[in-house]
Order: C-alpha cells, then structure tokens, then sequence
C-alpha cells in the first residue's frame, strides 16, 4: 500500500542536507518514505492525500520523558509559583503513589500521556523508571514502560528513598535492581545533582550499567554548576540532559566530543549531545539552557519535553520548539532541527538498519520510518509566529495515520 502526500507548500526534511522544498510530495510505501521531491513531478501510489498547502516536518523525537506514574503534585507546583525554590526531594511523593498504583491504573496512565504526545506531533519518544525506586517497583515500571513507549531507560538512581542509606542504595541499583530490569531497558540514566547522587555514586551506577551492556545519559548541571556534564563526556554518553548551568570547560568538553563526527554525512564518532528541557526550565524557573551558545561551540542539541508531574508536566514538543526560538535565540530551523533529528542522534535512531526494520526517525529522506507531522499552516515559522495555537493537523507514524 502507498500513499501521495502532496501539495505540501513547506517540507523541512531535517535530513543532512537540511532540505526546505517547497511545492513537494512525499510517497510513502508501508512503514517507509519511498520518494521525496516536487508534487509536479510525483509518481502516482494507490492513494493521495492533498496536504492543502500545509507544512510538512518530521514527527517530533521526545528523547526525555517520564511517562509511568500516578499522583498529583499540583500542590508543589503552587509553592513554587509563590517562591519556593525547586529540590529533588519531590520525587518521593510521586515515588508513592505510583507504587500504590495498579499496574492496569499505571498502563492507562501511561498510555494516555502517550496518546496526548502523539496528537500533537510526537511520533517517538523515550521514557524512563525512575518513580519505584525499589527492585520490585523498578521492574514493574520498566516492563509498563516497555509495552508503550519507544525507548525505555533505567533510572534507579533518581532519587535515594527517604531512610536508606546512599552507598547501599546506589549497591542496589548497581546490582539486584539493574538484574532485574535488564530485559526491558536500552539506557540507563542517573540524576547527578546535590541532593541526588554525588559525582562518584552516579559513576558507579553508569560504569556497572554500562558493563551489563546498556547505553548511557546524564542528568546533568540543572540546579547549578556540578559535575555532570564533565562526567557524561568522561564516560561517552549518548547525552546529558537539562544544562542549565554551564562553565566554559564544559561547553568545550561537549563541543570536543564532536570533533571527530561529520555532520554533512553524518558519519563518524558521535559525541554527547546537549538535551535543553525548556518547559522544565520553565516551571522550575531555572535559567533556560544555553543552546544558543551550545550550537555555536559545535555540539548537537536536542529539545525534549521532559513529562513528569513534579517539574514538567507537558509533552507539547511545539511548546518546546516555540520557547527554545522566542526565548533561547534559536532560529525555527534549528528548534525544528533539535526536536526531530537532535532527538533521535541522543537516542542513536538518526540512521537504521533497513534490513531489519530498524529505520531512522527524525528526518524525512528515502528508507527512514514515515513518521510524519503535518502541520495547519504554511510553513513551520507559525509554530513560534503563532505561539501556542494547535497547528497540528495530521500525524503519521510508521507510515500509519494516527491523529
């Protein structure tokens, strides 16, 4: 089965060439873009959708979510609107009532906030665990988050739960916990930060997760300079995410882990690429991350919405892209850019392996998936032209129409 996507007035294809075409067609076959170029000159398929002089872009890449929790912290949320500054010590509220939860209440929830990403754009995204923080409320979490979302990371080391000690709590999750949400996880994650885990626990935690054959990513640098960034580098992680607080050593060690990868083929050593969480950044009233400064030292960012009921609750990846070009100095392109194809370089999805059905996201160009999101304006400038109105009109994943 085939389908004619035409009539698109803007198609930003975020691929390496960083094609806009405008007047363009997208054939998709399946699951995959099987031809990209001018409507005039598309081929026929079995079915045509007239995009109506709309944009076209890549489906959003969430790479930083936390999707499977219950409970409410609306109550947090008010006391920091009035002045009370943001801890990591709110994660234990959460850490409750998920573990109160059911694992059908816990599944319906999940599958809810993802049907809310996709309705508006979102067509991968990863989660973590992270709101257990025991062995068997860990595994559960990851095996949930298996069943719903695209990318499932390990993140034990959120939070040490109140009364535990710190040093036996990071041996648990380097040992019994990793063992038992093995079989349902790719990454693993840790939250290094005063008041979670020191620079020498969160290396501990990453170097065992690492020997037992999962990727790595970085809570790093959100409430103030720390040591996060310099440890994700130190350890090649895939990224390191929030950056708020960043020094000159840091910026130049992310940029360093760039060097020896080009970005006009994408080939080459990928380096550690910089997450800014706007919307967190937002609600916590941190200092916004510095992406500005970050693509111009060289590294690769990306966007994500970083859900979660303490600090972020949103999967609006537009909101994102329209907060990172208002208020973060970044052009429409590059908040597009860092959105689909930054997101899917953190989560090593930016090439496939067509043979085994593993196909890029991110970006639009023949072989990759055809998750796609089609937007009710002419061109993906309203997106921060027109903040906060609902532009999505049509959605595609995997080359199936789900919104």
């Amino acid at each position: 089965m085939s389908t004619l996507i035409t009539n698109v007035a803007e198609l930003m294809t975020q691929d390496l060439e960083h094609r806009v075409l405008k007047g363009a067609a997208v054939v998709v076959e399946g699951e995959r873009i099987s031809w990209i170029g001018s409507a005039a000159g598309a081929p026929a398929a079995d079915e045509a959708v007239d995009a109506g002089g709309r944009a076209l872009l890549p489906g959003w890449v969430d790479s930083h979510s936390h999707l499977v929790f219950a409970g409410d912290r609306t109550a947090e949320f008010e006391a920091r609107m009035a002045g009370e500054s943001y801890s990591a010590g709110g994660i234990g509220v959460t850490m409750g009532a998920t573990r109160q939860a059911s694992d059908f209440d816990l599944t319906r929830l999940a599958m809810g906030r993802v049907a809310e990403a996709a309705s508006q754009g979102t067509t991968y995204l990863e989660t973590k665990t992270g709101y257990g923080l025991d062995i068997e409320h860990e595994a559960r979490s990851a095996r949930i988050a298996s069943t719903v979302a695209d990318e499932v990371t390990f993140l034990g080391a959120h939070l040490v739960p109140a009364g535990q000690d710190p040093d036996a709590y990071t041996d648990l999750v380097c040992g019994p916990m990793l063992d038992a949400v093995r079989p349902y996880v790719k990454w693993a994650d840790v939250f290094c930060e005063e008041g979670a885990f020191t620079a020498e626990q969160s290396r501990r935690v990453l170097l065992a997760c690492r020997d037992a054959g999962l990727g790595l990513r970085v809570h790093g640098n959100q409430l103030g300079e720390g040591p996060g960034v310099q440890l994700a580098v130190e350890l090649d992680a895939a990224s390191v995410d929030h950056v708020n607080y960043l020094s000159e050593q840091d910026v130049a060690a992310l940029a360093g882990t760039w060097t020896g990868w080009d970005p006009a083929t994408g080939s080459g050593r990928r380096g550690t690429v910089a997450t800014c969480l706007p919307a967190c950044d937002l609600s916590t009233r941190q200092p916004l991350a510095p992406a500005r400064a970050l693509l111009d030292a060289g590294v690769q960012v990306a966007l994500a919405s970083n859900c979660n009921p303490g600090t972020s609750y949103t999967s609006s990846m537009s909101f994102c892209v329209t907060t990172a070009v208002l208020q973060m100095r970044l052009s429409v392109h590059e908040a597009v850019r860092a959105a689909t194809y930054g997101g899917a370089l953190a989560l090593h999805r930016d090439t496939g392996k067509d043979a085994d059905g593993e196909r890029a996201v991110g970006s639009i160009a023949v072989g990759h998936r055809a998750d796609l999101h089609l937007l009710n304006a002419p061109s993906a400038t309203h997106l921060a032209y027109r903040p906060g109105m609902p532009l999505t009109y049509a959605v595609w994943r995997a080359g199936v129409r789900v919104g």
